[in-house]
């Protein structure tokens, strides 16, 4: 039987390559195939990076020569729009005002994907701005990348943001993997919007160097794969301490997340809900998160039910100061023949670009704007002191702590504010299907730095179900 890349794990890609069946530039030759059928429909990739096939042939060569770097040697990846890429493509966060742009180096992690031997397929489109521009934009709209689909029903289906390219792309099988941002629901929503594995980590495990920025308190990269293992491997990858981003220095413990792969490891788990939280359901969805807390007890873990979250974590003061700190720091960077060098002049190349740049506004952006951006004000301090009390401290640490709990669980992305302002990772896991079809995913909530842990009980739940199915594309 020939190779085919739909739904093909990095293992099985391997193995074919190992056997010499399949090479790197095949396998780049066939997701480019697959981009090129259905990208149209979908809109998830932004840009193919010209390199990659010469890049694919000089991975092969070096297998025949040297062997294998190791598990990601030869897999084509997807990064997101925000994240730098020191090569031929561009790195805009989806704004037409960052059209133009290339970045001098790669961010941190993309370093360590070339270091592994990935292939950097292209570069994602996203939700502009990550989802930091304005009220009401839809997810995955972009000024200049136009609006991705869901591959699960196009044109019907919320496709989840901010980084809807990476996951609509590999939910349709444009590459082996994505890496995603988030601050706060960014990898969880598009991850069980298009039936992913998305693992938001513990804000510090990935530098956070080289990408465009939002929050310096919540922000995070990720993969998005479709499955736990492939998940698993790419964040290995991804890890890692960086000279220049202190929160990679909080947790220096390097560990095989691999060595977590466990079938049973749900068996004597305790895991708590909060039925506060599923209130944005709909009873098709209540049904499955249901159905899914009924097989995680059948798989041995008990599951205290309810427990109370606070509820009232909205505030979005840290993120507005945050943003134009953040976003001045990266702007000023750029080349002189940036159209933009900080935030006020991005505002006012979308007001002389209206047509274009302003389907939607830009209301956050103005709201930031009138904020200092010296991160001194007693709003400022107040509301992250605030935030991490309520996330904390009297919120996934004090009900953890009370009830000895090994995670929490939600559903799809409905817990991600309170994960993102305590720093703290999830992993969310395909759990089913609505009868329209839109996928609804379990998501897995811990402590800081407990990837291990969650790891262990998603997978177990992902190999008793497998629920995650084929998106079928015209």
């Amino acid at each position: 039987m020939s190779f085919t890349i739909t739904e093909a794990t990095f293992s099985e890609m391997q193995l074919e390559m190992g056997t010499g069946n399949l090479s790197a530039k095949k396998l780049t030759i066939m997701y480019l195939k697959q981009i090129a059928l259905h990208n149209n429909e979908i809109n998830a990739v932004l840009e193919i990076n010209p390199e990659a096939l010469h890049i694919a042939e000089a991975l092969d060569t070096e297998r025949a020569e040297k062997g294998v770097r190791g598990p990601l040697h030869g897999i084509p990846v997807l990064i997101k729009d925000n994240i730098n890429t020191g090569d031929k493509m561009h790195t805009t966060a989806g704004s037409v005002a960052l059209e133009n742009n290339f970045a001098d180096e790669d961010a941190f992690i993309v370093n360590n994907l070339r270091e592994a031997g990935a292939v950097i397929l292209g570069k994602t489109n996203l939700t502009e701005w990550a989802n930091f521009m304005t009220e009401g934009m839809p997810n995955g709209y972009s000024s200049l990348g136009g609006q991705v689909m869901n591959p699960y029903g196009p044109g019907k289906l919320d496709v989840g943001g901010s980084s809807a390219g990476s996951g609509a792309a590999i939910a349709a099988n444009f590459a082996a993997g994505a890496i995603g941002t988030e601050t706060s629901g960014s990898i969880l929503s598009p991850g069980s919007s298009n039936s992913l594995v998305g693992i938001k980590p513990t804000v510090g495990l990935l530098s956070r160097t080289g990408i465009i920025p939002i929050s310096n308190s919540q922000d995070t990269a990720g993969p998005m794969t479709r499955t736990v293992e492939d998940a698993v491997i790419m964040l290995r990858v991804l890890a890692g301490t960086d000279d220049e981003d202190p929160a990679t220095f909080i947790n220096r413990q390097e560990l095989d997340y691999s060595l977590f792969l466990n079938k049973n490891g749900l068996q004597n788990a305790t895991l708590g809900i909060s039925r506060d939280y599923l209130e944005g359901l709909d009873e098709e969805e209540r049904t499955i998160i249901n159905t899914a807390l009924k097989n995680i007890k059948n798989l041995g873990a008990k599951i205290v039910d309810p427990i109370t979250l606070p509820t009232n974590l909205d505030d979005i003061n840290v993120l507005l100061h945050e943003f134009k700190s953040g976003i001045n720091a990266y702007l000023k960077n750029l080349s002189v023949n940036a159209l933009v060098h900080s935030l006020e002049e991005v505002i006012q190349f979308n007001e002389d670009h209206k047509e274009k740049a302003l389907k939607y506004e830009q209301s956050i952006l103005k709201q930031s704007n009138e904020k200092s951006g010296r991160l001194v004000e007693a709003e400022y301090i107040n509301a992250r002191l605030n935030d991490l009390k309520m996330s904390q401290e009297k919120g996934i640490d004090a009900i953890m702590n009370e009830h000895r709990l090994d995670a929490l669980i939600f559903a799809n992305n409905y817990g991600a504010g309170i994960a993102a302002k305590a720093g703290y990772p999830s992993i969310t896991v395909p759990a089913g299907y609505t009868s329209e079809g839109k996928p609804v995913g379990i998501t897995f909530t811990g402590k800081a730095f407990s990837e291990a842990k969650l790891i262990e009980l998603a997978y177990a739940y992902e190999q008793a179900t497998k629920h995650r199915l084929i998106p079928k594309l015209d």
